[in-house]
């Protein structure tokens, strides 16, 4: 059963991470990673919808009839959303006014739905659980990366603390939202290089392609 476990980590951190191997979840890199702070919470909030959702989709997995189940996990999404929204409006005004509408953008992010229909509809509920919430940390890690590295040469800032002098000149490409997609593409490159190093070094044929993509 551990081994299970590490198993499921090692996957979605890293050997089928759903941002740099899967392509999915790219809108958010766009949307919310001019800052760590927005970044984290998103995360957070991605992490948790995942894990519960997969949850509540495992557990329903056996009475839940399969011509409908599409719908089913796209509601019981939308019903944990609509609960980080709430969450976020009541106890964190300024965080939910900064992050405006991507919040209620979670119930379409990809990532989400692959994880209910690829693992939870087949799974038990505590595996299925632990594979949504380390499928939403892999997810966070990527974007927290494109954060810190938006942030500091845009801002030179982390987390709103100066760490960059007065000598700093802010890049304000990095603002912008497209400077996320180089930032992604840098990561995937780097990411991609070193699989393949490794890939090689062990005799195994090296995968050019890209295996999914997705919202």
């Amino acid at each position: 059963m551990k081994s299970q476990y590490r198993e499921i980590a090692k996957q979605t951190l890293w050997t089928d991470n759903p941002v740099i191997r899967q392509i999915l979840g790219i809108c958010s890199a766009l949307a919310v990673t001019n800052l760590v702070s927005n970044t984290l919470v998103m995360g957070i909030g991605v992490s948790l919808v995942t894990a519960f959702s997969s949850l509540t989709v495992s557990a329903l997995r056996k009475i839940m009839p399969n011509r409908v189940r599409m719908m089913v996990q796209t509601l019981i999404i939308a019903f944990y959303v609509i609960l980080v929204d709430i969450i976020l409006r009541a106890f964190f005004p300024d965080m939910s006014r900064a992050l405006g509408p991507y919040v209620g953008l979670i119930i379409t992010n990809c990532i989400i739905m692959g994880r209910c229909e690829a693992f939870a509809q087949t799974n038990k509920p505590l595996i299925s659980f632990y594979d949504g919430f380390m499928s939403g940390l892999g997810y966070t890690l990527v974007l927290a990366t494109i954060a810190i590295v938006r942030e500091l040469m845009g801002f030179g800032t982390i987390l709103g603390i100066q760490i960059l002098g007065e000598w700093w000149t802010p890049w304000t490409v990095m603002v912008m939202a497209p400077s996320a997609f180089f930032v992604l593409a840098i990561i995937i490159w780097v990411a991609n290089s070193i699989t393949d190093k490794k890939l090689h070094a062990a005799g195994k044929p090296v995968n050019k392609g890209v295996q999914a993509s997705g919202n």
